[in-house]
């Protein structure tokens, strides 16, 4: 069966449409309950494809700290386990030749360094000062696994993109460098966290077992010369 098409798949997008839903109605304790529940499937999906055992850690991570971020005084909480969930998938495409494939692609730490560096001069002074140090050095781990998963596999980077983009999103609405409109931003953070969790997952499951193994033709492979 094509796993694409597993009912846990199924689970987790019926779980974020109806957390999305539950986010424009602004509809508390639920909105906070079905968040909770959308990295768990991703879990359950990554364990039945026998996919990569760091990958669920990563995801139970995200799981933290989607359950701690939901708790008031727990910010910096949140932040920690998000930030071991990036440890692992940078662990996890490094095993996979990011490292080698990155220096004959410098370009790629090089532009998101810079984005990082622009983003955080942009939210710097607007930050609690007891909360600089830890985005800081957030936005280097989110930068990080965006620039391994990119050299890596195409899905992957595009999810570790959307991740930088939402947390980044995150980032300027606590700094109050975007409009604060509580309904609008929660969706879109939402949107694009979810979408990331999905790439990064369904990338990693379809990537070899084995790390010295050749990546199939179709896995997206970052700027990999087509199969004729």
């Amino acid at each position: 069966m094509n796993p694409l098409r597993s009912p846990w798949l199924a689970a987790f997008g019926v779980a974020v449409v109806v957390h999305l839903a539950l986010v424009l109605a602004q509809a508390q304790p639920w909105e906070s309950i079905s968040k909770c529940l959308i990295a768990p499937l991703l879990i359950a999906w990554v364990i039945d494809q026998g996919g990569p055992r760091i990958i669920a850690a990563a995801l139970f991570f995200c799981l933290l700290g989607d359950l701690f971020l939901e708790i008031d005084g727990f910010f910096i909480a949140g932040m920690a386990a998000f930030a071991i969930a990036h440890g692992c998938f940078v662990t996890f495409f490094v095993r996979h030749g990011a490292l080698a494939s990155l220096r004959r692609r410098l370009w790629i730490p090089a532009a998101l360094a810079v984005g990082a560096v622009l983003l955080l001069a942009w939210v710097w002074t607007g930050l609690e000062s007891g909360l600089r140090v830890p985005v800081l050095v957030y936005a280097l781990l989110l930068s990080t696994t965006a620039a391994t998963a990119l050299s890596v596999d195409l899905r992957a980077g595009l999810g570790a993109l959307l991740f930088l983009f939402s947390d980044g999103l995150i980032a300027a609405r606590i700094a109050e460098r975007v409009p604060e409109d509580a309904v609008a931003g929660g969706f879109v953070v939402m949107l694009t966290y979810s979408a990331a969790l999905f790439l990064l997952a369904t990338a990693a499951v379809r990537l070899p077992a084995r790390p010295d193994r050749t990546p199939p033709a179709d896995s997206g492979t970052f700027l990999q010369e087509p199969v004729r």
